[in-house]
C-alpha cells in the first residue's frame, strides 16, 4: 500500500488508510504500507501481527501542508524503498492512495504486480485551484495511470463525476469513506449550563476549506450566544485569527489546534452543530465523525459532502457567509429540529462502518489479481 500521508500527517486520505489497515489487521492480511515520516528519521509501526508501516524521512516541515519538494522526495524515496521490498517479498497487489504521486509510483511496478488507485480529491484535475498549472502537465500521466490500473475508485459520486471529465471512458467505482461508530458516539441527553450554541468545525485551516466564510458568518451573529470551536492546523491559522479579531469576535471563537482522536470524540459530544464550509471536498472523515456523534450538519454543496445530506442538516452555497449565518440562526432557534437531524445523522453513519469499506477494497484486490492471472 502506498500513501504519502499517514497520521499525524494529512487529512481524510491519511485517516482512511489507517482505518482500512486496522480492518486488514483483523483479517490477518499481510500489508506493507510505504508512507512519510513526520520527523526526519526513518520510523516503523506495526498493526497486529501482519501490517507493517514504513515511514520514510522526507524533511517534512508542516503536518497538514505539502510542498512540491516534499512530494518529490517521497516519490523518489518510495520508489527506491519498494525496490528493496520486492527483493524480499512477492506482492499480489498494490493499493495506491492518490493517483499522484502514489498511483504513478505503482504504475512503475505494474509488471511486478497489479495495482488499484483510490482517488481522494486534489489528485483529480479540477479539484484544487492551487494546482491548476500542475494539472495541465500532469493530466496525460494521470490518464495513463488510471487506464493501466486494475481498478480506479473515487470516495464520492461527485469526485467520480469530476474524474470522468478528465477521462470520460474510464471505469470508476465509488467506495465512500467509513466511520467507526463504536468510537464516535452521540450524547442526546447532553446539557449546556453556559447556554451557548456550541459549533464545531474540524478541518485543516487552508483556503480550500472555506473557514473564512464560517468566521464571517459568526461575525454576522455577534448578538447571539455562540461558541465556535475550530479544531485543526494549517497555513491560514494566523490570517483567520486576525480576521476574528478584526470582526470583534475573538471571544466567540476558540482555535484548538490539532487534537488526536482520543480527545476529539468528547469535543463532538459536547457540541450542538457541525459546520464544514469547504470550497471543494471529496468525502470528509470529520463530517462522518460528526454524524456518528449525532450532530446536525451545515455543509456546502460540494463533492461527497452533500451526498450525506438526508434530512440531517442544511446545504448552503459555497463561499456564502450570509447563508451560513442564516442556517445557524434557524437551527439555533429550533433545538427539537437539531435533535431530529442529529438522530438522522447517526442513522446514516451506522450504514457506513469501516468494515464494509475494507471488505469492498478486499474484493477489488481479488478482482485485480484474478484479472492479471487471466491475462498471463
Amino acid at each position: 500500500m502506498l500513501n504519502y500521508e499517514y497520521p499525524p500527517l494529512g487529512g481524510g486520505g491519511s485517516n482512511a488508510s489507517k482505518y482500512i489497515l486496522n480492518e486488514f489487521a483483523e483479517k490477518n492480511l499481510e500489508v506493507d504500507l510505504v508512507t512519510s515520516s513526520p520527523s526526519n528519521t526513518f520510523e516503523t509501526e506495526i498493526i497486529g501481527d501482519t501490517v507493517n508501516i514504513f515511514k520514510l524521512p522526507i524533511g517534512k516541515k508542516e503536518i497538514h501542508y505539502w510542498t512540491q519538494r516534499e512530494i518529490l522526495a517521497y516519490s523518489l524515496k518510495a520508489n527506491t524503498f519498494i525496490k528493496s521490498l520486492i527483493k524480499e517479498d512477492e506482492y499480489d497487489v498494490c493499493h495506491a492512495f492518490f493517483g499522484i504521486p502514489c498511483g504513478a509510483i505503482a504504475y512503475l511496478f505494474r509488471k511486478k504486480m497489479p495495482y488499484i488507485v483510490s482517488l481522494r480529491g486534489s489528485d483529480v484535475p479540477g479539484f484544487n485551484n492551487r494546482f491548476s498549472l500542475q494539472y495541465v502537465f500532469l493530466k496525460p500521466i494521470i490518464k495513463k495511470v488510471w487506464s493501466e490500473a486494475g481498478a480506479v475508485i473515487a470516495n464520492s459520486k461527485g469526485l467520480k463525476e469530476l474524474a470522468l471529465k478528465t477521462s470520460p471512458n474510464q471505469e470508476i467505482s465509488v467506495i465512500y469513506n467509513g466511520i467507526d461508530t463504536s468510537e464516535f458516539k452521540p450524547d442526546f441527553n447532553k446539557t449546556d449550563n453556559s447556554h451557548h450554541l456550541r459549533i464545531v468545525c474540524v478541518s485543516r485551516l487552508i483556503k480550500r476549506k472555506g473557514i473564512k466564510y464560517l468566521i464571517e458568518a459568526i461575525g454576522k451573529l455577534k448578538d447571539k450566544s455562540i461558541k465556535l470551536n475550530l479544531v485543526g492546523e494549517g497555513n491560514q491559522e494566523e490570517e483567520l485569527k486576525k480576521l476574528s479579531k478584526n470582526l470583534g469576535i475573538s471571544n466567540m471563537i476558540e482555535f484548538k489546534g490539532y487534537i488526536g482522536h482520543e480527545k476529539i470524540t468528547e469535543i463532538y459530544k459536547n457540541c450542538d452543530i457541525f459546520i464544514l464550509p469547504s470550497m471543494n471536498e471529496g468525502m470528509s472523515n470529520a463530517l462522518l465523525e460528526a454524524m456518528a456523534s449525532g450532530l446536525p450538519i451545515i455543509v456546502t454543496a460540494t463533492g461527497g459532502t452533500s451526498e450525506l445530506l438526508e434530512r440531517n442538516g442544511v446545504v448552503v452555497p459555497i463561499g456564502d457567509s450570509s447563508a451560513i449565518a442564516q442556517a445557524i440562526s434557524e437551527l439555533m432557534d429550533n433545538p427539537e429540529k437539531r435533535r431530529r437531524m442529529g438522530i438522522k445523522s447517526r442513522e446514516i453513519a451506522e450504514r457506513m462502518e469501516w468494515k464494509a469499506v475494507g471488505d469492498a477494497y478486499f474484493r477489488l484486490y481479488r478482482n485485480a489479481i484474478n484479472d492479471r492471472r487471466n491475462k498471463i
